[in-house]
């Protein structure tokens, strides 16, 4: 049996917690409060127990949302601009995403510990959000073909962990990583 989807408004009160969750889980790490939390969105405790009966719950829920959100945000750019200018957004996105994940790295470590694996798929699901924007932009002859969707995922990470705390020197990263899938594009 498929569980009903939410009304419209416990839709609307589950996705500020996740808000106000991964807010306060990425600047206050362990010491976010889920009373905190359901403050912040706007909501009562008990509302937020009703979505999310643990804080592990929680965790996990802010994860897995914010890897669909970047995953999502593929095809959509794919949608809105030329390709290399697609991939370059994306590659923004996915930055903004590691970096917050790093400072949720408290409450990811404890959701482990608790026995649950939110990174489970987690890798197949980027590659395959990046995957078509590198296709594009190598079909259209602006980056290199010889490149896995791995490879380059691999690199954003490394991106990301390197200038976590720097959004402008992450840009300028990712630039040189884009000039470096240009280079010889045919």
């Amino acid at each position: 049996m498929s569980e009903r989807p939410l009304r419209a408004d416990a839709q609307r009160n589950r996705d500020l917690l996740l808000d106000a969750a991964g807010k306060a889980f990425t600047e206050c790490g362990p010491d976010a409060t889920l009373e905190g939390i359901a403050k912040n969105a706007g909501v009562g405790i008990g509302t937020l127990y009703r979505h999310f009966p643990t804080r592990e719950a929680l965790v996990e829920a802010v994860y897995r949302s914010e890897l669909a959100a970047v995953c999502a945000a593929a095809p959509e750019l794919l949608a809105a601009m030329p390709p290399v200018e697609a991939t370059r957004a994306w590659m923004d996105r996915f930055v903004d995403f590691m970096t917050r994940k790093i400072g949720m790295a408290d409450a990811l470590r404890a959701l482990i510990a608790s026995g649950a694996d939110p990174y489970a798929h987690s890798f197949e699901l980027l590659t395959g959000a990046i995957q078509p924007l590198l296709e594009a932009a190598a079909a259209a002859g602006e980056i290199r073909p010889d490149f896995s969707s791995e490879d380059v995922l691999m690199s954003l990470s490394g991106v990301a962990l390197a200038a976590s705390s720097n959004r402008e020197q992450a840009g300028r990263l990712l630039d040189l990583l884009m000039d470096g899938l240009r280079y010889r594009a045919s």
